[in-house]
């Protein structure tokens, strides 16, 4: 008779940073003797069948979120997407309760999807974003965030309590009644000394239109450039491709183990200021230049926090220039990060 319990993992289609920060847990459920069940949709779940394709996937219904192509339309396109992502939140919250049945799952473990959970099997959320800000609403909208919370039998806050905060304000509450465990920073990478092949990498992620515009514009910009470059676009497609133009490599996508190996052989990073990017390039010591999403509050609060801790520079999408890159080298880059977490610990939740 098989005891192997199934935990179903599901992180949020937003961008990749959920789906990725959610393959080191998926792999030490697998070292820990659980089997887990993945769900998702969109580019999530395409990235997390390439990285686990024995594993089984199920497919929950989408968010539907896309950013409007100005950053001051962020909130009024997330008002307008509302209706749709709480019609998502019910139906996915039915899907998920005949799954338990059909799939005997013992335990949930959802990342930032408010219907993935159960009361009656362990249900955690993963979120570094315990407030939501959103400018003058962002008390109200923090507000609905831990009433959602709530419902989770414990919330895994991805970041340290104390040294190194990384997430900030965002993480970290001064009073709360949620069920908090802070897990330490989560990456799928690590930190190895190869040689240096590339001066700098550009990682791109994030949802549509802005994660295209800001390859088109870094496509312009990198046109003058004579530097040893690397581009992964964050584009999941059923094949990987590679272009070189001059001294430029493109790749639409990487895998776990071939990002790892190309972050480890440049000098240093330019992405996107989103939580697991910066958690990532913690672990990797790398030095970063970040350009936020347009309009998105969160990233442009970690942007602001990092350069203003003199960690790492930042400009806005429409004013980088690839000049601005020289700067990186007056700050001293994010506070390393070595850290394995208890999972034996966290999972013992799921052996109740």
């Amino acid at each position: 008779m098989n005891n192997t319990k199934n935990i179903l993992v599901a992180p949020l289609n937003w961008g990749l940073g959920h789906a990725t920060r959610c393959i080191p847990i998926i792999n030490a459920l697998l070292q820990e003797g659980f089997n887990p069940i993945i769900a998702s949709d969109g580019v999530a779940l395409e990235l997390l069948k390439k990285e686990f394709p024995s594993l089984t996937h199920l497919e929950l219904p989408s968010y539907n979120i896309r950013y409007s192509k100005k950053a001051n339309g962020f909130k009024w396109k997330l008002l307008q997407n509302s209706p749709k992502t709480i019609k998502s939140v019910v139906k996915e919250k039915k899907i998920v309760k005949n799954w338990i049945r059909e799939y005997n799952i013992s335990g949930i473990i959802s990342d930032n999807r408010f219907g993935v959970y159960s009361k009656k099997i362990p249900s955690v959320c993963i979120s570094h974003q315990l407030n939501v800000l959103s400018g003058n609403t962002t008390k109200l909208s923090s507000m609905i965030n831990q009433l959602l919370l709530q419902k989770f039998d414990i919330c895994w806050v991805p970041d340290f309590e104390n040294f190194p905060n990384l997430s900030g304000k965002l993480g970290h509450l001064k009073n709360t009644r949620l069920k908090i465990k802070y897990i330490g920073a989560l990456s799928r990478f690590k930190k190895v000394d190869l040689p240096k092949k590339y001066d700098f990498m550009i990682l791109l992620s994030g949802p549509e239109p802005q994660r295209t515009l800001l390859e088109e514009k870094i496509t312009h910009e990198l046109q003058k450039t004579t530097e040893m470059v690397l581009f992964v676009k964050g584009k999941i497609e059923p094949q990987q491709t590679i272009e070189s133009i001059g001294t430029v490599t493109y790749y639409n996508f990487m895998k776990t183990d071939e990002l790892e190996k190309a972050f480890n052989e440049s000098e240093m990073v330019l992405s996107r200021s989103g939580y697991t990017t910066i958690m990532d390039l913690a672990y990797l010591h790398k030095k970063a230049f970040f350009i936020p999403t347009p309009g998105q509050p969160e990233q442009e609060y970690l942007a602001r926090k990092l350069k203003k801790q003199g960690l790492v520079p930042y400009k806005k999408q429409n004013d980088f220039k690839l000049e601005d890159l020289q700067s990186v080298w007056l700050y001293t880059g994010l506070p390393a990060v070595d850290y394995e977490p208890n999972w034996k610990e966290l999972f013992s939740i799921f052996l109740k």
